[in-house]
């Protein structure tokens, strides 16, 4: 074998080993993080409160048919041992549930009841000596004693039968826990709500620390369900549930179906190279499909080796590529020209970059990995079309004749003018779209979103909004009665949609409406360690008044939140308010897709614009080609305010995926005016596309399903717009006739096709 050819063998091993240790460090991420964006204010507000108080919150929900059975003294020291072994997992910030907090009551009712006796036998004993000390015999000293601790009786005696009405503050005790959560008719108390929601139902919330990646949150998830499974409470459901548990269950339905959308997607594609009839048979039919995949899968291989994690875009990156990508191999192996090819191919991939201008990182990971995907498709077709894109004999075939005529001016202008018309409107009514901000809907079909309903049926709330409280002292007299006045008013104006769930002033309440500096820190003392870590930072430098919000509407929430933060009165000089939690950082999504739809759906059309104006040799066709993306964006946000569709952050950014097919289809159009096949060429090419976006209709997401659909809509109106652009705005080449010629056999006539 000649070396030559042993160095091809080399690389290409070298280069396909690559390529599988890349894929096999391929990790993912359906975390929240990948949802929201990372760098507004909304989102570092919301990552400082998950750095002081853990992020947000597994929660475990545990039913029993019986009213206060899980209060019982047996199901409370199993509640105890299965929050401490949850409080013992990696990664775990805090825990906090009803049998932690009642045994942490008991004990410092203990620590409470020791220190009032120790207190009453010195006193006794203080008497005694003094009298003694004055000369009295024992019994006069006995009678002295005895007086002395009458008048402390007297004090703290009423405190604590008021106190302790059920006995021995202990969890074997069955009326102490019913004595301390439950008011006399049974219900629980509204600063047990957080833990004890219904009288049949306790809850238990297990906050991880901030910051956890896929791997972590699917190891914790796997944990939390492991520990409440070992701890034999005696239920009748129990739920575990929350948004870590959201995002494990998509990295799931993410690893299980990559395989089987790119395969479909990949079956789909080859079945339209190989059973169409536009193009002749022949082994090169498969060459556009092959390549694209090697393609794909390298493009997957950089995420791996720069080691930076897939999102949920991904689903939807495997049938885009295959789909488009595999057009301009198709193009080259055809015989297209090689300059019209790669300009179209980076005009398609700068539009597709500027996905990044996305807030979202799914869409920006989704933006990466197109345009770094077809930067290599046509790479590597530029190199097979080198081998494989010597043209066949029918493609070699001068073309007939044309056996029509162009257009009039009159009904070209009709067409041209009805196109534009519509487009127009379609742009125009692009700000009164709407857009998806349904949490609920956009994760439909996926695990969990069955076990979020029900959780929020139980415990009146799925979601969490926090007040992030900062300041050189937060524990300070003023600073908890501003916070005081604060949950006031939200509980008061806002408490049909804001729950309280834990705070400050809710764990301090028995101090009264104006505790004194030494009252707060008394009472500080008297409120267990991992509770009050849960709402003041050890430092005291930040707080946190935690409020419990149903999923729903994000353009809702995000008016009420305003509504919040314009009622509640202004923190002390030298103290900050700022809103925190998954709903906050949603909300301000919502905001800045919405304040900025023209800029993402048309910045893409600009971008291949431009490459196609410095690129191609006529400008005119640059022109064509914009026009074409202009019309098939505006039809489309037309067609969904006819169809009443709302849009989501991926179809937001139509501009940008309609002008990699329109622009394409109208260059290659315009290439072809001479050469039939690359005009076949373009119509197996949108097929191939429609097909790929197709195979999104297997996912079990609705939003990836919606978005297949969207997309295989998008390139039949980037066709139609590519034919109606070339059909009433003809390139220079068939807008005027060409000089009658006598037709020779040496000088065959040319086709015009439009």
């Amino acid at each position: 074998m000649p070396v030559r050819a042993l160095l091809r063998l080399a690389v290409v091993g070298l280069l396909l080993a690559g390529i599988g240790l890349g894929l096999a460090r391929v990790r993912t991420d359906t975390t929240a993080s990948s949802f929201l964006p990372g760098d507004d204010a909304a989102q570092v507000a919301t990552s400082a409160a998950a750095r002081s108080f853990g992020g947000d919150p597994v929660v475990v929900v545990a039913e029993s048919a019986t009213d206060g059975a899980l209060l019982g003294p047996d199901e409370l020291l199993k509640l105890v041992g299965l929050e401490g072994a949850l409080a013992q997992l990696p990664d775990v910030s805090v825990v906090y549930g009803p049998g932690t907090v009642l045994n942490q009551i008991a004990t410092q009712a203990r620590n409470l009841l020791a220190t009032i006796s120790g207190r009453r036998d010195a006193l006794q004993q203080l008497a005694r000596e003094r009298a003694r000390a004055q000369g009295l015999n024992r019994a006069a000293a006995q009678r002295a004693a005895e007086a002395a601790v009458r008048r402390y009786d007297r004090r703290y005696g009423g405190l604590l039968v008021q106190g302790l009405p059920a006995g021995l503050p202990t969890l074997r005790n069955p009326g102490f826990a019913k004595a301390v959560v439950f008011d006399e008719d049974g219900t629980p108390r509204q600063q047990w709500r957080f833990v004890v929601p219904r009288r049949d139902a306790v809850a238990v919330i297990v906050r991880p620390r901030e910051g956890l990646d896929q791997a972590a949150t699917d190891r914790l998830v796997a944990a939390v369900s492991a520990a409440v499974d070992d701890a034999g409470l005696a239920t009748d459901r129990v739920t575990v549930t929350g948004m870590p548990v959201v995002a494990a269950g998509l990295a799931d339905v993410l690893k299980r179906e990559m395989p089987v959308i790119g395969g479909v997607a990949l079956a789909l594609t080859t079945l339209c190279y190989l059973l169409l009839p536009w193009i002749p048979r022949s082994p090169r039919r498969v060459v556009p499909v092959l390549t694209t995949g090697l393609a794909t899968a390298a493009t997957l291989a950089v995420f791996g080796w720069l080691d930076h994690p897939v999102s949920l875009g991904v689903v939807a990156f495997l049938p885009i590529l295959l789909g488009t990508g595999s057009d301009f191999p198709a193009y080259l192996v055809r015989g297209a020209d090689r300059r019209t090819v790669v300009v179209a191919g980076l005009a398609a991939a700068s539009g597709f970059a500027t996905l990044l201008l996305s807030p979202l990182p799914l869409v920006r990971d989704l933006g990466i990995a197109l345009a770094v995907g077809v930067v290599l498709t046509l790479a590597l077709g530029l190199a097979v079309s080198r081998r494989y894109g010597a043209p066949t004999t029918d493609e070699a075939e001068p073309d007939r004749p044309a056996s029509h005529r162009s257009l009039g001016r009159a009904p070209r202008l009709s067409l041209l003018g009805a196109g534009l018309a519509l487009a127009a409107i379609g742009w125009a009514v692009l700000p009164g779209l709407d857009i998806e901000a349904d949490p609920e809907r956009l994760i439909a079909g996926a695990p969990g979103t069955a076990a979020i309903d029900h959780a929020e049926e139980v415990l009146g709330s799925s979601g969490e909004v926090q007040l992030l409280v900062r300041g050189d002292d937060v524990t300070s007299p003023e600073t908890l009665a501003w916070m005081t006045q604060v949950q006031d008013v939200v509980v008061r104006r806002f408490g049909d949609r804001l729950h309280l769930i834990v705070s400050p002033p809710s764990l301090l309440g028995f101090l009264g409406s104006e505790p004194t500096s030494v009252q707060v820190e008394a009472g500080l003392a008297q409120v267990p360690d991992y509770l009050r870590a849960s709402v003041i930072r050890d430092d005291r430098r930040q707080a946190v008044l935690s409020f419990g919000i149903e999923l729903g509407d994000v353009a809702a929430q995000r008016a009420l939140l305003a509504d919040v933060l314009r009622d509640v009165p202004p923190p002390p000089d030298g103290v900050t308010l700022d809103l925190a939690g998954l709903p906050v950082v949603a909300g301000r999504s919502y905001a800045l897709l919405s304040e900025h739809r023209y800029l993402h759906a048309g910045v893409g059309i600009v971008a291949a614009g431009l490459v196609l104006a410095l690129g191609l040799r006529r400008r005119r066709e640059a022109l064509l080609a914009v026009g074409a993306a202009v019309l098939a964006t505006g039809w489309g946000f037309l067609v969904a305010q006819l169809l009443g569709l709302p849009l989501t952050p991926l179809t937001l950014a139509l501009g940008s995926l309609a002008t990699a097919t329109a622009c394409e289809f109208t260059v290659l159009l315009g290439a072809a005016r001479h050469r039939r096949v690359l005009v076949r060429s373009v119509l197996v090419a949108a097929t191939a596309a429609t097909s790929g976006y197709l195979a999104l209709g297997a996912s079990d997401l609705a939003v990836i399903r919606g978005f297949g659909l969207f997309l295989a809509a998008t390139v039949g109106l980037s066709l139609l717009a590519s034919y109606v652009v070339r059909l009433v705005l003809p390139s220079t080449a068939t807008a005027r006739p060409a000089p009658v010629q006598r037709a020779t056999p040496a000088q065959p006539r040319v086709e015009v096709l439009v």
